[in-house]
């Protein structure tokens, strides 16, 4: 299968030359690492890394949420992280920040290639039924100005033999005719880029960044059974998000630390 690398000087001139791109500081791309957000979080010691991306060719040692593994052949897979800085936002708002990278991989991939993405909560991205890109957002610790790694994994070329787990799927596999890795990169980073923008200039206000989450979260009105640390089990129709993004299970509020597994019920 011929699996072409990303085209690096394309994408750093697309982030001088788009408006929007220039939200970010700059762009690598290795060929192989063993987590992009392990090393986003190790350069975030120095308080002037800002708003930076990270994307790997392959990545050895990807996470998932709960330290799942999530790994992919080299080149078939979008490995990507980007770090921002959140002076100015309530740490209680934090949560958001991994409802909003989800919102902006669900656009992208619309956008760029016509799959009918939605959202299953918090920020699994899936395309009928099938899990496509995961989402891990981690902080920094310490420092002056708080730091956040948004990292993202998403399925480009994968064959049916090379999928993490059987019910994921990828853009190949529903049948994107040659999906250009280049293109989703720059439309990921554009969408979270105006997502952030926005969401900033509305002095952090989640009313707008919430009621895009909603449309696009096939989770909500669903029949759920949320899987509790220690073997609870909570079951009821998945109502809505509340100000925290913490999904609404009947009258209970759960969050994404809450849970081990959500299931459809």
């Amino acid at each position: 299968m011929d699996r072409p690398p990303l085209d690096i000087e394309r994408l750093r001139r697309a982030l001088t030359e788009t408006p929007e791109l220039k939200f970010f500081s700059g762009i690598d791309v290795v060929e192989s690492t063993g987590s992009t957000n392990a090393d986003l979080l190790a350069r975030a010691e120095d308080p002037e890394v800002d708003r930076v991306v990270l994307v790997a060719e392959a990545q050895e040692q990807g996470r998932g949420r709960l330290a799942r593994p999530w790994t992919s052949p080299p080149r078939a897979q979008i490995s990507l992280s980007l770090l921002v800085r959140t002076d100015g936002l309530d740490p209680e708002l934090l949560g958001w920040l991994p409802l909003l990278t989800g919102t902006a991989v669900v656009d992208a991939l619309r956008s760029t290639t016509g799959v009918p993405a939605a959202l299953k909560w918090p920020n699994d991205v899936l395309i009928e039924g099938r899990k496509i890109a995961g989402i891990l957002t981690e902080a920094a610790a310490g420092g002056p100005r708080p730091a956040v790694v948004m990292g993202v994994g998403l399925n480009v070329s994968l064959g049916a033999d090379e999928l993490p787990v059987p019910h994921a799927t990828s853009l190949t596999l529903c049948d994107v005719p040659d999906p250009d890795r280049t293109a989703l990169v720059l439309a990921l980073l554009t969408e979270f880029a105006n997502r952030y923008t926005a969401w900033r200039d509305a002095d952090w206000d989640t009313a707008d960044l919430a009621a895009a989450y909603r449309e696009r979260c096939a989770t909500l009105g669903t029949p759920v059974r949320a899987e509790l640390p220690g073997g609870g089990l909570l079951t009821g129709i998945a109502r809505d998000i509340d100000s925290s993004g913490r999904l609404l299970i009947g009258e209970e509020a759960v969050s994404a630390g809450d849970i081990t597994h959500l299931r459809p019920s």
